[in-house]
């Protein structure tokens, strides 16, 4: 049935598939950008990963303006904030961001950064509140296949003094185009593909059971859920399989589109605390939380889980499966799923084993309540409600 109103947006070009990279410079010859800044990590800088990206442009006839690789694996305002002085310093015209999400989130950060003409990110905290500001070029390159932040209209930073993960929403951070290269992902470690991989999983599931579904984000949710259904575990199994990665990619991507416009809920409030309070890794905190918070939501969605069970577990399984089964028989494929990846790579399964203490539940349930993605949970939640999913999450 169709929501009486919904909106979707995802403007973001999609540059998929081998040697994608080089179509970069044509990408920001386009924009009327000549001088980027390139945003990435030390680890990708190591391994190759950044100079991959260096020289297909420069083999397109593009030099990049600044190179920025000072990244932490949780991005913060200073960080945000430092970066923007390199770009102006450096004269540079557009950005482009070669990494997972807190390395695009950051790059987000600076694009709000330069076309607000702000100092201090800080001053542009809000849900939707600023304007289109002057446009900045941007490209983004994700080197995972989880968060998606290559086509969300959503950053997340963290403020160190508040030990609270920062939510930013605006149409205006969408990068102008999204370069899915299978080459991005080849020295992806088999427990971060998981973990990533199961992130864009959680974005999906979440995405289409959450209230502000339609029929635009469910069709890119489930496309999604097939392609990580149908590829994940061969990524872990064996990383040079070219397809795989690139079908990942995609279906990241695609989970990132869907979410970004039907949003998430219980599942991210509770892993942005936990990453805030206890520092534990996104996908981590996706890959545990998910299998518990479906079980909570189970009762109010009806059987909007038992529809997931077809693009989980195939035609066969679905259709073999009583109606009434089916939302049951969809969280248990997910917790198949879980394990099977924990035999494979170690994917953490309980809290305890990411070193988070039962200590830390008060805070973590309070931050918690007051993140945005709780608002559109399709089943209402409470303080005790957080302590009880933590309790069952933790061994």
């Amino acid at each position: 049935m169709l929501p009486t109103y919904y909106e979707f947006q995802n403007s973001t070009k999609i540059l998929s598939g081998k040697y994608a990279l080089e179509n970069i410079t044509y990408e920001l010859k386009g924009l009327g950008a000549c001088r980027p800044i390139l945003l990435s990590g030390r680890i990708l800088e190591k391994v190759g990963s950044l100079k991959k990206v260096i020289n297909a442009i420069v083999s397109t006839g593009m030099e990049p303006g600044a190179i920025f690789t000072d990244i932490p694996a949780d991005s913060s305002v200073e960080v945000v904030n430092r970066i923007g002085k390199t770009y102006k310093k450096a004269a540079c015209d557009s950005i482009i961001a070669v990494g997972g999400g807190s390395i695009i989130d950051t790059a987000k950060g600076l694009e709000m950064l330069i076309s607000q003409e702000a100092e201090d990110l800080l001053e542009l905290q809000g849900c939707e509140s600023m304007i289109r500001g002057k446009h900045i070029p941007f490209i983004a390159v994700p080197t995972t296949s989880g968060t998606g932040s290559e086509t969300t209209l959503v950053a997340v930073i963290k403020n160190i003094e508040k030990s609270v993960k920062m939510e930013f929403i605006s149409n205006y951070l969408l990068p102008d185009a999204a370069v899915l290269d299978p080459r991005m992902t080849e020295t992806l470690p088999p427990k971060t593909a998981a973990s990533t991989g199961f992130d864009a999983l959680c974005h999906a599931i979440e995405a289409f059971s959450c209230t502000q579904k339609n029929p635009l984000s469910d069709a890119y949710a489930v496309a999604a859920i097939k392609l990580i259904s149908e590829n994940l575990v061969t990524t872990i199994k064996d990383g040079k399989n070219i397809e795989a990665r690139l079908a990942m990619a995609n279906a990241s991507t695609m989970a990132g589109a869907a979410f970004s416009n039907s949003m998430v809920g219980v599942v991210h409030a509770i892993g942005h605390a936990l990453g805030g309070v206890c520092k534990v890794p996104h996908g981590n905190a996706m890959s545990i939380l998910l299998p518990y918070c479906m079980l909570y939501n189970y009762k109010q969605l009806g059987d909007i889980y038992g529809e997931l069970l077809l693009y989980l577990e195939g035609p066969e399984v679905y259709a073999r499966t009583s109606a009434e089964k089916r939302s049951e028989e969809a969280i248990k494929s997910v917790r198949k799923l879980e394990r099977r990846l924990h035999k494979l790579c170690g994917l953490p399964m309980t809290l305890k084993e990411v070193n988070v203490e039962k200590k830390d539940f008060d805070a973590v349930a309070k931050t918690a309540l007051n993140d945005g993605a709780m608002l559109l949970n399709p089943a209402a939640v409470d303080y005790e409600d957080v302590i009880m999913i933590l309790n069952q999450a933790y061994e």
